[in-house]
């Protein structure tokens, strides 16, 4: 009688619908990798291996060139201001829309009362402003102001502060949206104002989440340089692609290389940041 008490006891009771997810998830993404004509097999095939050991083995040695490196230490600089620029730029964009789609720091949400439907009617449309500019890729903005402002950097930073503008708002409001927001009520309530109800609400709870992801959209903003860099937005990416039509594998490596050390500082960064912050 006590063993058996003692295996209901341990019996997960969500073991069930579990499963039952698996199982649907699993049924779910099977027509997706039958669309997609995934097919490990065919990728650990003797002729893909055979091929995928030459293309590698044209990267080594690596482009060691003091002409190289310099024309490399040029690029990286021109990579490192493209990534902050563009994220400064982002950031003008984001903080004061996320601001604006914040339910939590709505003063008319308390009543509702005066105001209410003018503060959901201004909302809507920030939010579709943020939807509209994170849902068209970096590359396609690249390629709309390369044309805009020429070949170059600049293209890169406008590419990088639209996109990302968008992105980083979105989840800076679902950041301040998903914390404690007893503190910010009460100041909105006691008849503080929003950005009052913001700073000393909001921003010393939200402050090492919202650190943290900035530093790692810059991370990403370094390797989407790579990808603009294909269209003339300068950086990195444009010399990769010079290289890469030149078929020269041991630059292309140096400069692979070289996108690993920044994103390891970029994680150095974000982990002194947060040491900073918390």
């Amino acid at each position: 009688m006590t063993e058996n008490t003692g295996a209901a006891r341990i019996r997960d009771p969500a073991a069930v619908p579990r499963l039952l997810l698996t199982i649907g998830i699993i049924v779910l993404l099977w027509p997706g990798f039958r669309l997609t004509e995934f097919d490990l097999g065919a990728l650990f095939g003797a002729h893909s291996r055979e091929t995928m050991g030459k293309f590698i083995a044209t990267f080594f040695p690596l482009a060691t060139s003091s002409e190289f490196l310099q024309l490399i230490w040029k690029s990286t600089l021109e990579t490192l201001a493209i990534a902050t620029a563009g994220m400064a730029l982002a950031l003008l964009i984001a903080f004061p829309l996320s601001l604006a789609v914040t339910r939590s720091l709505s003063i008319s949400r308390i009543g509702p009362g005066r105001g209410f439907l003018a503060g959901r009617l201004l909302r809507w449309p920030m939010r579709f402003m943020l939807m509209f500019f994170r849902s068209i890729p970096e590359i396609v903005w690249a390629l709309v102001f390369v044309r805009a402002v020429g070949l170059g950097p600049a293209a890169g930073v406008l590419a990088i502060g639209v996109t990302y503008g968008g992105m980083l708002g979105k989840v800076y409001s679902e950041i301040l949206e998903s914390g404690d927001t007893r503190p910010t009520a009460a100041l909105l309530e006691a008849g503080g104002r929003r950005l009052g109800a913001f700073l000393y609400g909001m921003w010393p709870i939200a402050l090492p989440e919202l650190v943290s992801y900035t530093v790692y959209r810059w991370e990403c903003a370094v390797r989407a340089s790579v990808i603009m860099g294909f269209v003339g937005a300068g950086g990195l990416g444009q010399q990769m692609e010079l290289s890469m039509r030149m078929l020269n594998g041991g630059e292309v490596s140096s400069i692979l290389l070289i996108f690993l050390l920044l994103v390891v500082f970029a994680d150095a960064i974000s982990a002194f940041l947060r040491r900073v912050t918390a």
